[in-house]
C-alpha cells in the first residue's frame, strides 16, 4: 500500500545525525512528524519550521513509560503512527576483557532493549490499521564483528535478528520492516561513542580505535543523502529487509558473504556429518 501524503512518522534520535536530516525531510515532504530527543529544545527548529505537521517530544528510549506516553501523545495528536523508525542508538568502542558490566548493559538498553520496547507498543497500532512500516538503524557492525566494538557489534546482530523474526510475523498484517545498515557517516555519532580499555589488545583493540577517532578522518556517507534513499525505501511498493548505506556498507554485505561461503565450502562436510546416519 502506498504511504498516504498524510502519513504520520515517529523518529527517535533527532537531535542530530540520521535523525535530524530524515526528520527534516520528512517534514518538507509534507508528511507528519513526531521527532523525539532527550533534549526537546534542540527539536524546536523543527517545530517552528512545520507547527502543523511536527510533534517534538523528549524521549529516553531506555524509559519505558515514556515510550508509552509518547506513543499516546503521537496517536493522540495524529491519530496513528504509519512509519516508526527506530535510530536512537549509542557506539562502544573497548577490549572485551576489560568492558565494565554497566557500560554493557547501558549499550543493550538503549541499542536493543529501547528499540524493542518501542515497537512492541507501537505494533498494536499498526496491526489494528493493517499496516505500517518499521525501520530499524543497525549497522555495518551489524554484519561484521570488529576488533573493540564486540559489543556494539553484539547489540546490532541482536537487531538484525530481532528485526529478521519481526518481519516475518507481522508480514500477513501489511507492516513491513526494514534493517537499515550504515556505514560511516558525517554525523555526530563517534562524539557520543562510550569509551573504554584497550590494555594489552594494543595491536587490534588500540589500532582500531585510533583510526575510528582519528580526527583527520572524514567518513564518505552524506547523511542528507541517506535519508533519501530511507523515504525511496519506504515509499517502494516491495521495500528490502536489508538497506546498506554506503559503498562501504555495500562492502560490508559482500565480506559477509564471502567469510561464510568460505567456512562453509571448509568445513561442509564436518557440518553435514554430525546428522544421525541416514
Amino acid at each position: 500500500m502506498p504511504l498516504a501524503s498524510d502519513a504520520t512518522w515517529f523518529i527517535t534520535g533527532c537531535s542530530s545525525g540520521f535523525g535530524r536530516d530524515l526528520a527534516e525531510l520528512v517534514l518538507a515532504r509534507g508528511w507528519r512528524a513526531v521527532v523525539t530527543a532527550r533534549d526537546v529544545a534542540a527539536l524546536e527548529p523543527l517545530r517552528q519550521a512545520h507547527p502543523q505537521h511536527c510533534l517534538p517530544l523528549a524521549l529516553d528510549v531506555t524509559d519505558a513509560q515514556a515510550n508509552q506516553q509518547a506513543v499516546q501523545a503521537a496517536l493522540q495528536r495524529f491519530g496513528g503512527i504509519d512509519v516508526l523508525v527506530n535510530n536512537a542508538g549509542r557506539g562502544y568502542l573497548t577490549a572485551i576483557e576489560h568492558a565494565r558490566a554497566e557500560d554493557i548493559r547501558a549499550i543493550f538498553e538503549l541499542n536493543v532493549f529501547g528499540l524493542v520496547d518501542l515497537t512492541q507498543r507501537v505494533l498494536p497500532h499498526m496491526r489494528h490499521a493493517r499496516r505500517g512500516h518499521i525501520l530499524n538503524v543497525s549497522s555495518t557492525g551489524g554484519l561484521l564483528g570488529r576488533a573493540g566494538s564486540g559489543f556494539y557489534a553484539a547489540s546490532k546482530f541482536a537487531v538484525e535478528g530481532f528485526s529478521e523474526a519481526l518481519a516475518q510475523e507481522v508480514a500477513p498484517f501489511g507492516i513491513h520492516v526494514t534493517l537499515v545498515e550504515p556505514s560511516g557517516f558525517r554525523t555526530r555519532f563517534l562524539g557520543a561513542l562510550l569509551q573504554g580499555e584497550v590494555g594489552e589488545y594494543e595491536d587490534t583493540v588500540g589500532r582500531r580505535m585510533r583510526a575510528t577517532l582519528d580526527p583527520q578522518r572524514r567518513p564518505a556517507g552524506d547523511p542528507q543523502r541517506a535519508a533519501h534513499a530511507i523515504v525511496r525505501a519506504v515509499t517502494d511498493p516491495a521495500p528490502p529487509l536489508r538497506l546498506p548505506l554506503g559503498a562501504d556498507a555495500v562492502q560490508a554485505v559482500r565480506d559477509k558473504v564471502k567469510l561464510l561461503e568460505r567456512d562453509l565450502a571448509q568445513w561442509e562436510q564436518a557440518a553435514r556429518g554430525a546428522d544421525f546416519p541416514g
